[in-house]
């Protein structure tokens, strides 16, 4: 039988667990009455020590081995001194001990033999189970001293030795048992601490994830609502003019918004849905953009005014598809800072190119012909939108960056450059550090402990 086996079988006992259910009534009365406990321990010690001594005082039997003719209401006055300070000992745990001690010497003093001094033990367990831990080496000094006067008087019946033995032995185990029992509910007091701590930051991380989860979601639906919005904005711009001067193209201008219009409604069912749990049988949602898909985006852009240009450099379809995803959505934010910005009569120029893992994205424009925005607004580089942010998370998050100007003719320029290396290495001078670290205080561990 393994050690865990035999733990479930002893904690599943009858009996033990019939004595766990006790302890946990015990533990709730203790809390909603906590004078009852000490008042039956009180009167415990009363009926099982006290008495037999008043009875057999009383019974008129010879007791010069005990009281040596002490008067019933001496020993009566003598046990009260004794058992009724542990009405406080948890209250007032020193006080309960010191009053019991002085009794409990006065008593031997006195040559008076009682068996209500188990007293001083049950005071000794209360100051080492309540009381402060500081004041314990003056309790142990005056326990001693009085166990040393009990020895002294019973020398005449039994050996020093032997009674110094068994009164230091009860001195202990009333003190081992109060640390024990200190340590444990300390322990316990821990251990629910901590789990309540746990609770707490479980609790934290559970909102942090919830608000990181809401600012990726508010950025997906910038870079999709955002861009499919100026782009059918500046193709009714444009329509509204054509259907006076050019029918057909204003029927044209108006497909490609219900194009537009139907794309961005796809997207965002397809960003929406791995929001909520799928369904079985459910609608089949397209995978997220990529670089296949910049030749569709540059002709919606271009659908609505502008003159874009699209160039690409290297392999990029080698790349992952969350770093195409990046990509993807960076040229997008660009390209809709442009339309909205610079109108539909402006030159756009986009570059990718891939330089080994690294992947370097250019987007330049003309600017405005009249020279002012057409729809107002700041342009990138002129105040920090929601967009501009998106763009800086997402080259951050591919350990990149991102610069925005304006150009010597008139215009803007943004450029990201994406370089998952760069994180990968900078991870890895990290651990290589760490490593470093640990082992330079492994070895001036070592160092010291030969010398020592």
């Amino acid at each position: 039988m393994t050690g865990a086996t035999a733990e479930e079988v002893i904690w599943g006992h009858p009996l033990v667990a019939r004595l766990l259910r006790l302890c946990r009534r015990l533990q709730r009365g203790d809390r909603r009455r906590p004078w009852l406990l000490d008042a039956l321990l009180v009167l415990t010690v009363l009926v099982f020590f006290g008495l037999p001594d008043v009875l057999q005082h009383g019974a008129g039997q010879p007791r010069t081995d005990r009281v040596d003719g002490l008067p019933l209401a001496s020993a009566a006055a003598l046990m009260l001194g004794l058992v009724l300070p542990l009405l406080w000992r948890r209250r007032y745990p020193l006080t309960a001990f010191a009053v019991v001690a002085a009794v409990f010497v006065a008593q031997w003093a006195g040559n008076v033999w009682l068996h209500a001094d188990v007293a001083l033990f049950l005071a000794l367990y209360s100051v080492v189970r309540h009381g402060p831990l500081r004041r314990l080496p003056w309790v142990g000094a005056v326990t001693a001293a009085a166990l040393l006067l009990v020895v002294a008087r019973v020398s005449i019946v039994l050996s020093p030795l032997v009674a110094l033995f068994f009164l230091c032995s009860a001195a202990t185990a009333a003190a081992a048992l109060g640390l024990a029992v200190r340590i444990g509910t300390a322990y316990l007091g821990a251990l629910r601490e901590r789990a309540t701590r746990l609770e707490v930051e479980r609790d934290q991380r559970s909102r942090l994830a919830a608000a990181a989860e809401r600012t990726r979601v508010a950025r997906e639906m910038h870079d999709i609502v955002g861009h499919n919005l100026a782009v059918i904005i500046g193709l009714a711009d444009g329509g509204r003019y054509a259907a006076v001067a050019a029918p057909k193209r204003g029927q044209e201008a108006l497909e490609l918004i219900a194009g537009t219009g139907r794309q961005a409604l796809d997207e965002l069912r397809r960003m929406l849905g791995v929001l909520r749990e799928e369904q079985p049988g459910g609608p089949q949602f397209r995978p997220q953009p990529g670089i296949a898909d910049l030749d569709a985006l540059c002709a919606r852009v271009r659908a609505a005014g502008p003159e874009v240009t699209y160039r690409t450099v290297g392999d990029l379809e080698a790349l992952d598809r969350g770093h195409q995803l990046a990509v993807y959505r960076i040229v997008q934010e660009a390209l809709t800072n442009t339309l909205k910005h610079a109108g539909a009569d402006t030159r756009a120029q986009l570059t990718v190119a891939a330089e080994g893992p690294q992947v370097r994205i250019r987007v330049e424009d003309s600017g405005s012909p009249h020279g002012a925005p057409p729809r107002g607004g700041e342009r990138p580089g002129d105040g920090e939108g929601q967009g501009l942010a998106g763009m800086r998370e997402r080259t951050a998050l591919y350990g990149g960056w991102l610069s925005t100007a304006r150009r010597p003719g008139g215009g803007w320029v943004v450029e990201a450059v994406l370089d998952p290396a760069a994180t990968a290495r900078a991870a890895a001078e990290a651990t290589a550090g760490a490593t470093a670290e640990v082992t330079a205080e492994a070895t001036a561990g070592a160092t010291a402990g030969a010398v020592s």
